[in-house]
């Protein structure tokens, strides 16, 4: 057994001495020193992760049988729609492998939206993580783009006409607006170009950048130390060795502590995927089990649930400003809806990060944010109404108050003073 031991202990030391594999190790993961006091908020981020790698595998299997072809076969079926019936009916398992893919992508929405909120909820944007949710924010808008690109590809109606729709919208850009469409589709209208170019878009070009930003946001995270429930800096306090009082090794002590949820998130995955993989109309909608059809038009077209409070924005604006038509100025509104959380570190003037200190000012106005966020959310999925258009403009100003105001509310809150080490509970 010491032969083998020391045969390993060998490899190591030949492979440590051209690449910084023990280093690496230890600084990621055995000796990087985590807050103590994490709780299940916290396992949002490495199921992401795990997420990540599921849809990266589980894509890298599609792209195998998958044809990005928007001809008509000889059945009179776009090749892009048949290559995914089959993939669902004749390649060995891709059923599986295809609806892993697709409820992975609303999964993704949900463990990122969790982690952004967790990150409000107890400051992680806070100095000196501010370009931690930089990246993250970056990473996010990566991820839209990613799921709206890959949104296309089975060529069903949904898919058509909601591309159609989505592109059509940055024609509203005064002076580059037609051109900027034309670019985006590579032709007049959405047709095999499209599919070609969001195909190269979602297969390549995106994972390439998301990666990297993963990674860059790593890094910067294990540089400054993570944030934790109570929004004390653990590295403050230290021991004679440098240990972190309130730290705790990363390995095993939290690796094996996210196993508990990757075990329940793989439940809860498995029976969608196994048991009601559309989710109801809102992971696959029912309208796209049917070929585009570019003379048919679905009685109402709505993007997929994680687009809709945005959509619900761009819907909310309806009056024309400096001669601007009311179209271009919901694009504005739809964009800064996503930007302007990226501004957070920086709109934040509370002196604590943790919503356990903060004061019922911005307890208030986080609430009003969180339930006009999902009205948006709901509103996005049905057609537009007068009534309904009132109540998404309504909850799109206390969208946006939740941020410009945040400033003024933040500052003036009645805080509890945020205790030296780190508790507990």
């Amino acid at each position: 057994m010491s032969k083998v031991n020391a045969i390993l202990q060998g490899t190591l030391n030949w492979v440590d001495e051209r690449f910084p594999l023990t280093s690496n190790w230890k600084a990621h993961l055995s000796e990087y020193y985590a807050p103590k006091n994490f709780n299940f908020w916290y396992f949002f981020g490495s199921l992401a992760m795990l997420v990540l790698v599921i849809q990266i595998v589980t894509g890298i299997f599609l792209t195998m049988h998958f044809k990005p072809d928007a001809s008509l076969n000889a059945s009179g079926v776009p090749v892009a729609f048949a290559s995914v019936e089959y993939i669902m009916r004749d390649v060995p398992w891709g059923w599986l492998i295809r609806y892993m893919h697709s409820t992975g992508a609303s999964a993704f929405f949900v463990v990122v939206y969790l982690h952004m909120f967790r990150g409000m909820l107890y400051g992680s944007y806070r100095k000196p993580r501010e370009l931690i949710w930089i990246f993250g924010m970056v990473i996010f808008l990566c991820l839209m783009a990613e799921a709206f690109f890959g949104y296309l590809l089975p060529w069903g109606q949904m898919s058509f006409w909601g591309a159609q729709v989505i592109v059509n919208l940055f024609s509203a850009i005064p002076l580059i607006g037609p051109d900027l469409s034309i670019w985006l589709r590579g032709d007049y209208v959405v047709g095999d170009a499209t599919l070609n170019r969001f195909f190269a878009f979602h297969v390549i070009a995106v994972p390439l950048v998301l990666l990297g930003l993963v990674a860059a946001h790593i890094l910067a995270l294990h540089e400054v130390g993570s944030n934790n429930p109570d929004g004390v800096e653990i590295k403050k306090k230290k021991d004679a060795n440098g240990i972190p009082l309130d730290g705790i090794p990363f390995h095993p002590y939290y690796s094996v502590k996210d196993i508990v949820g990757v075990v329940v998130f793989l439940m809860v995955f498995s029976v969608i995927v196994f048991f009601m993989p559309e989710f109801g109309g809102y992971f696959l909608e029912y309208n796209n089990f049917f070929p585009a059809d570019p003379l048919v038009t679905p009685p109402h077209i709505a993007p997929v649930w994680y687009f809709t409070p945005y959509y619900s924005i761009l819907r909310a604006v309806t009056y024309p400003l400096f001669g601007i038509d009311a179209k271009f100025w919901g694009v504005v509104a739809m964009g800064a809806s996503t930007l302007i959380i990226a501004l957070l570190p920086w709109l934040d003037r509370s002196p604590v990060k943790s919503i356990r200190y903060r004061g019922p000012l911005y307890k208030g106005f986080l609430a009003a944010f969180i339930v006009s966020f999902f009205i948006l959310g709901y509103l996005g999925m049905l057609g537009p109404t007068p009534m309904r258009t009132l109540v998404a403009q309504i909850c799109s100003v206390i969208y946006f108050a939740f941020f410009l105001l945040m400033p003024i509310y933040s500052s003036l809150d009645k805080c509890q003073p945020e205790p030296d080490r780190v508790t507990s509970k």
